[in-house]
């Protein structure tokens, strides 16, 4: 349906470069294609502030901040074990946070897996998400636009999948791929408390005026 939607569409944006070298692989002509920034950190950009105001209510210095939802990590309850048990030895050496999203929490009760040794919220708001998120040591993730925020934001973040849709995360920003392989979760981690994790840059445009750039092409165009 994407595909479809490219060769139909008259004007395509797109969040980074590599974005458009997929559109002109696809036969998109040139002219069609406006590379813009991310309107997701448009919304990073605009809540920010709010985010970093936020109480930090008891949190810790440190902390490794972990949400996980894709059906391939909590729905085989074999993975969804495996998570969990990494979750608790790294929280030996860094305060875990994780909140839980619905499908996440149904899953871990579904599976008996309940545990007291991690610190697991219900799930939070947006701006909640993200005042934690802005003070993370390491985020642990398998959501794409979690990849892009702490990609801006300088944090390091370790995706717990194989690969990603947000390629210039990992060949520009702070994203380490790990998939299943939890003894890379902890050897990274570790990296990053002794002052050895990645270093990553924003990609040209991730700027918060995305969304500028959007109305300006759409206003000349008609």
């Amino acid at each position: 349906n994407r595909l479809v939607t490219d060769q139909l569409s008259e004007i395509l944006f797109t969040p980074s470069a590599d974005g458009d070298t997929n559109l002109l692989r696809e036969g998109i002509a040139r002219e069609k294609i406006h590379l813009v920034g991310n309107v997701m950190i448009d919304t990073l950009v605009r809540l920010l502030p709010l985010a970093t105001q936020a109480k930090r209510n008891g949190l810790p210095g440190q902390y490794a901040l972990v949400t996980l939802h894709r059906p391939a990590n909590v729905d085989d309850p074999q993975m969804l074990r495996k998570i969990l048990i990494s979750m608790l030895a790294l929280n030996k050496d860094l305060p875990v946070i994780f909140p839980l999203h619905p499908r996440t929490r149904q899953a871990i009760r579904q599976f008996g897996l309940e545990t007291d040794g991690i610190r697991m919220t219900d799930p939070i708001s947006y701006l909640e998400f993200l005042a934690l998120q802005c003070r993370a040591t390491v985020v642990i993730t398998d959501s794409g636009g979690i990849q892009e925020e702490t990609t801006y934001l300088g944090i390091p973040c370790l995706t717990a999948r194989a690969n990603t849709e947000r390629p210039v995360t990992v060949e520009i920003g702070t994203n380490i791929l790990i998939g299943d392989d939890m003894e890379k979760l902890r050897t990274e981690t570790l990296n990053v408390l002794n002052g050895r994790g990645k270093k990553g840059s924003v990609p040209p445009l991730w700027d918060g005026h995305a969304s500028e750039r959007i109305a300006s092409i759409l206003t000349n165009w008609l």
